[in-house]
């Protein structure tokens, strides 16, 4: 029954909210940005995990959610709404925030910047399949916006709706170039407060170069499966928050055919690795501290002989604050938005540095 009224408001690409009736328009006719994939069969996908095997079935839920993607489109309507199919989604969450997790997050362009603009989910899960209003009462005249998916969620159909009499239309991509960027739950965004507070999608905002997020939350350990994904992808460049998931004995075994694989396909394109940031939990914890310590201090000289070793290999440095001794950290592992901001602050110029000499700029 459930489907069946899915099928009718997708006819009719109608609904009415109060006394006031909007349009809607699937977000995959708009334009989509932030897509490592772009032929996925499900857009809201990141991989598509039936061209694409050696995944398990945590990594499968994990590239199926649509962290990091977004969608632009100009609108002169006073207000705008969301409808969404979800497929899975977590509503309930411990270290997070639900805005960010299954919510939208808005930002409108005003003097050739993008401003925060609004953010909106549904309120009870009940109503998590009803039209949600992202923004009301804008100010007259035509609007550029950038709407951030949900971090950890799953998504069917996302449509946008905006009222009656007004018009909707894709913006051309805001963003230039293709930089792909594999990480952990840092780079998926967990504990941010809005889907677009994350740190690829701070830095895609703040110097206008896309980043193809695909964060895997506990899940970027340089798998081989994920480089064979890699290796089909149209990129400029790729960043890598490598090293705060795996052992040491993965990062050990697995680095460097890493990096050859990648660069076999391809040949000349940078490859910008990061080095994990300070965990809060490890302040009064022996053993954490001890094991944090370890991997940090084991990946350092690792990545300075890779860097000897391969051509267009790079290592950087993050902070996310912490080590500074103030406090960013949501559940003593993850920043909140104010910590994925420092981490973007603390990596922009000597990525931008590097992305420079490759003509990504």
């Amino acid at each position: 029954m459930k489907k069946f009224f899915l099928a009718i408001a997708a006819v009719l690409a109608c609904t009415v909210l109060g006394a006031q009736t909007y349009n809607y328009t699937e977000a995959s006719d708009l334009t989509l940005t932030g897509r490592l994939f772009t032929n996925t069969s499900n857009p809201y996908h990141r991989i598509d995990t039936v061209a694409y095997k050696g995944f398990n079935r945590t990594e499968n839920t994990l590239v199926r959610m649509s962290s990091g993607i977004a969608v632009a489109f100009r609108t002169d309507s006073p207000s705008i709404t969301v409808l969404t199919e979800y497929g899975d989604y977590s509503f309930s969450v411990y270290n997070g925030c639900r805005l960010a997790y299954m919510g939208y997050d808005l930002y409108i362009r005003e003097n050739g910047e993008w401003k925060w603009a609004a953010a909106a989910v549904a309120r009870n899960e009940d109503d998590r399949d009803k039209p949600v209003t992202l923004i009301s009462d804008l100010p007259a005249g035509s609007h550029d916006c950038l709407m951030y998916l949900p971090i950890c969620s799953e998504e069917y159909s996302v449509k946008v709706g905006v009222e009656d009499g007004y018009h909707l239309e894709a913006l051309p991509n805001p963003f230039r170039h293709r930089v792909g960027v594999f990480g952990s739950s840092f780079t998926h965004g967990i504990s941010t407060s809005r889907a677009g507070m994350t740190w690829p999608a701070i830095l895609a905002r703040e110097t206008g170069i896309q980043m193809l997020s695909l964060g895997c939350n506990g899940n970027s350990k340089l798998q081989d499966a994920f480089a064979n994904a890699f290796a089909d992808a149209e990129v400029d460049a790729f960043i890598f928050d490598a090293f705060s998931n795996p052992s040491i004995e993965q990062i050990q075994e697995r680095l460097f055919p890493f990096i050859e694989k990648l660069q076999a396909a391809h040949p000349g394109i940078p490859l910008i690795f990061l080095q994990t940031i300070y965990r809060e939990n490890r302040n009064f914890n022996t053993r954490q501290d001890k094991l944090e310590g370890d991997r940090i201090a084991f990946v350092a000289p690792l990545m300075k002989e890779a860097c000897r070793k391969y051509k267009d290999v790079y290592f950087l440095t993050v902070t996310d604050a912490a080590d500074e001794h103030f406090s960013t950290t949501v559940d003593g592992i993850h920043p909140g938005a104010y910590g994925y901001w420092v981490w973007a602050q603390s990596i922009k110029k000597p990525v931008l540095r590097i992305l420079k000499k490759y003509g990504v700029r």
